[in-house]
């Protein structure tokens, strides 16, 4: 688990006097209530933040507001049903999607609350998650960083684990000798932390604004019973499995590594390292083989062989020389390892497939569902895959499909230091398997969660929930099926319901809730490879159950009424690799000649000439019909929010990357403006393109190279000129291809892969709404800083200070929280940004980046 707290109004007029993070962890199953306690110090009303980040893997299941007495909870509802409340608030410019993804494994809750003059608000928050076992422990996270030293500041930590627990540590910055001591290995752990505000700025892990850390708690239980660990409460059961102490099971594994040009630089890098690592773990009755694919598919060896140490000497040899060059065949490289895996099949032993991508397909067969289908058919349920997808410009939904289709799951891996350690530690997870084909039966009970697993892996857990609805029953009986090498073992449990042990009230219905988590995420899992009317019955009853137990998923919104009148914020659950969810901001829009002040929210009772309200924005030329200013602060004071409308709103969303930061920055450019996209006048390339007058991205994009190389690319077709041919391409039509002295001229479908020397673009065709539109996504480009355009900078860094301040170099500004699609994917996925001006975002003027002429 994972937390933060902060407050961003100024130390001075914002007191947190008291701090607590309570987990009570059940069986695996931890359900954490973070309150804060906030006073406003101030003589005036301040809007007071509060924010936390949770796991990506937890349903928050409760969230309240208490001011002055008075108690405003949040309610969860169908996200349709919520629809009403969210349009509202957007039309008022408030925050419209309080919940997003923050890096790898978090989520942040954000919301905000006007508090009066010397008044206290206290926030409770209340999420849930079913731990996992990996590497046979579980890991308890917090992270704390209050923007101030606490008076009250506490973390309790309750486990309870009916088996015993085998080991305990207590790791992280926020340890200490203290902790330590009053940690005790038994079936009960209390947990502590109470920090005097001293403390709180002298340990090794503050600061100045106080405690700044992690506190890990690792653990695992006692496995004495082979059979698992059964607990029923209230006619529902769950039962944990994880047998150890058992014969390896030999694997045949082939490793499917991309080395398109996208995985240059540190990727293909690390790809190599952990190879290294992982080839150096494998068994000696194991065997392997690796397939290298980009543009074309090739196999180091034709057959898989055994991991000896002197065959695995050899492909370590073979993995140094590994180069990235051309485009992605997923397809082609992954029917390649079927069919090598179907012709080494062996008695008593497993196949695997793992194949590690961080690109669509855009070789070969490219449609995702196509080729889903094809490796689908191809697989036939005889062996697993698992896709490892690096980075996000991967299209990792169809990642995620394929390998749940096919007996695995999908791992994204961050385009971090250490993804190197990521690959090893995913191997890590399916190096030793012990069981196949399991079967867990469970007489007298329904609802049950899934029974049927392909793999059992050393170190994980098989965890199954469900209801006891054979009232008439003296003992629970369990039985496990499975197969071990190739001999077929069994597991029986038979437990007394007549000598169940009472319930404390603390552990309540955990059992159900429990069962309800892991149905609502199965469901959700199942619900992505399904069509027609099952995947429709599959998402209602997640529906169902999500409402049931006031869990926000990703069908459902938390409706968060604030004690403003009419003041409503909507909590959504974010997607995997969806960066932000939906932010809507008040937006200040200025017409080409003259604008109109529509609404005045004033939210105190100050009042402001109108001359001075404008002289708080900061103006610049504006083309006729368009908008090129948007702004969601309250400019003159934290109480006021002024919202003004124009007649003709319409520009086009661009996004920056970022480095080290976990959203990039977003901008808005006038539609239809001709712009400089990327210049490079070391090997005489230019490309520059016209945006469309509706808003949506590019109708024309014009690249030239050198002096007789020209193409132009439109909605309708594709010509180029190498100065003695010119030819033309249609968009849709089959695999053409054009490659000579440095220039290369790929055609896919809906992707026009074009390399000019130093430089490769994708422009990619897409459909939305009725619009049909371009979008040039750079690949490739020299590292000088020479470069010139709109697109030149591919990555910026920035900070982000409180108050929604984002600093660039020594320079800073107020920023909103939005969303884009990021057209530079086939996929055009949705992500959140900081949306700032242009002219900060590029460090120019818009006439430094546009042309008269493509």
């Amino acid at each position: 688990m994972f937390m933060c707290c902060s407050v961003s109004s100024p130390q001075e007029d914002v007191e947190i006097s008291s701090f607590h993070i309570n987990s009570t962890v059940t069986s695996r199953y931890a359900i954490t209530v973070i309150t804060s306690r906030v006073k406003n110090r101030h003589t005036d009303s301040k809007e007071i933040h509060f924010e936390v980040k949770i796991p990506k893997n937890a349903f928050i299941s409760k969230f309240r507001m208490t001011i002055e007495g008075k108690t405003y909870d949040g309610v969860v509802k169908e996200k349709e049903a919520a629809q009403q409340q969210y349009s509202e608030a957007v039309a008022r410019g408030e925050s419209a999607g309080v919940v997003s993804s923050v890096g790898r494994t978090l989520e942040e809750f954000k919301t905000s609350v006007t508090v009066a003059a010397l008044s206290k608000v206290t926030f409770e928050l209340t999420y849930e998650e079913l731990l996992q076992r990996r590497h046979g422990k579980y890991d308890l996270l917090i992270h704390t960083q209050p923007m101030q030293p606490v008076a009250d500041f506490k973390i309790d930590v309750s486990i309870k684990e009916n088996p015993g627990i085998s080991f305990l540590e207590v790791k992280g910055d926020l340890n200490s000798g203290e902790l330590t001591n009053a940690v005790t290995t038994i079936n009960r752990i209390k947990c502590g932390k109470n920090k005097e505000d001293d403390q709180q700025t002298t340990c090794s892990s503050c600061t100045e604004n106080g405690l700044n850390g992690d506190l890990i708690i690792t653990y695992d239980v006692e496995r004495t019973n082979p059979n698992g660990d059964i607990q029923i409460m209230d006619n529902y059961f769950v039962h944990c499995f994880a047998p150890s102490n058992l014969i390896r099971t030999p694997k045949n594994v082939i490793f499917i590594i991309d080395r398109s040009g996208s995985m240059s630089g540190r990727k293909i890098q690390q790809t190599r390292s952990a190879l290294d690592h992982i080839l150096g773990d494998l068994d000696s009755e194991d065997h392997f083989g690796l397939i290298l694919f980009d543009s074309y598919v090739d196999v180091w060896k034709r057959e898989l062989i055994q991991a000896t140490s002197s065959n695995v000497n050899l492909a370590k040899q073979f993995v140094k020389t590994i180069q990235d060059r051309g485009a992605t065949n997923i397809n082609s490289a992954v029917l390649m390892g079927v069919e090598m895996l179907n012709k080494h099949r062996r008695e008593g032993s497993a196949s695997i497939l793992i194949l590690l991508t961080d690109g669509d397909p855009n070789e070969g067969e490219s449609n995702p569902d196509r080729i889903r289908v094809s490796v689908k058919e191809a697989i036939g349920k005889k062996m697993a895959l698992y896709c490892l997808g690096f980075g996000f410009d991967v299209n990792f939904d169809f990642l995620e499909k394929m390998a749940l289709e096919n007996n695995g799951f999908a791992r994204r891996i961050y385009d971090d230091s250490d993804a190197s350690d990521q690959l090893q530690g995913f191997y890590d997870e399916v190096a030793t398997l012990l069981l196949s084909d399991l079967e867990l039966l469970y007489e007298g009970a329904s609802n049950l969660t899934e029974t049927a697993y392909s793999m059992y892996y050393n170190g994980s857990e098989i965890i199954v929930a469900g209801e006891i609805t054979n009232n008439s029953l003296e003992s629970f009986k369990v039985e496990v099926v499975a197969f071990s090498r190739s001999n077929k073992v069994t597991y029986e449990e038979d437990v007394s319901l007549a000598d169940l042990p009472d319930v404390e009230p603390q552990h309540e219905n955990v059992t159900q809730r429990v069962w309800a988590y892991l149905k609502v995420k199965q469901l959700l899992k199942k619900e992505l490879t399904l069509t027609g009317a099952e995947k429709e019955a599959a998402k209602k009853e997640a529906l169902d159950l999500s409402l049931q137990y006031s869990f926000v998923t990703p069908l459902t919104s938390m409706v968060v009424t604030k004690p403003q009148k009419s003041d409503t914020q909507i909590a959504h659950k974010p997607e995997e690799g969806e960066e932000e969810t939906p932010v809507l901001s008040t937006a200040l829009h200025l017409g080409s000649k003259t604008f109109w002040v529509v609404e005045l929210l004033l939210r105190t009772h100050h009042t402001y000439e109108s001359e001075n309200i404008l002289s708080a924005f900061r103006f610049e030329s504006l083309q006729p019909g368009n908008v090129n200013v948007a702004f969601d602060r309250c400019f003159l004071s934290s109480s006021v929010c002024f919202l003004f409308l124009s007649a003709a709103v319409k520009s086009v969303r661009f996004l920056i990357s970022s480095s080290g930061q976990s959203k990039p920055l977003c901008y808005d450019v006038p539609s239809a403006s001709k712009l400089l996209l990327l210049k490079d006048l070391s090997s005489e390339f230019s490309m520059s393109g016209k945006l469309t007058q509706s808003g949506t991205g590019f109708d024309q994009i014009a690249l030239h190279y050198k002096t007789d190389h020209h193409l132009s690319v439109s909605t309708a077709d594709i010509i180029f000129s190498d100065g003695q041919n010119t030819f033309m391409l249609l968009w849709g039509q089959e695999l053409t291809v054009h490659q000579a002295d440095g220039v290369s001229v790929i055609l896919r479908d809906s992707e026009l892969d074009v390399t000019l020397g130093g430089v490769r673009v994708v422009i990619l065709l897409h459909k939305e709404g009725g619009n049909v539109f371009l979008w040039p996504a750079v690949r490739q480009q020299p590292k000088h800083d020479s470069l010139q355009g709109i697109l030149a900078k591919t990555s910026l860094q920035y900070e982000e200070l409180p108050g929604f301040i984002i600093k660039i170099s020594d320079q800073e500004e107020a920023a909103s929280l939005s969303t884009a699609k990021d057209y530079r994917l086939s996929s055009a996925p949705s992500v959140g940004c900081w949306l700032v001006r242009l002219q900060f975002a590029l460090q120019g003027e818009l006439s430094d980046f546009t042309v008269t002429q493509l």
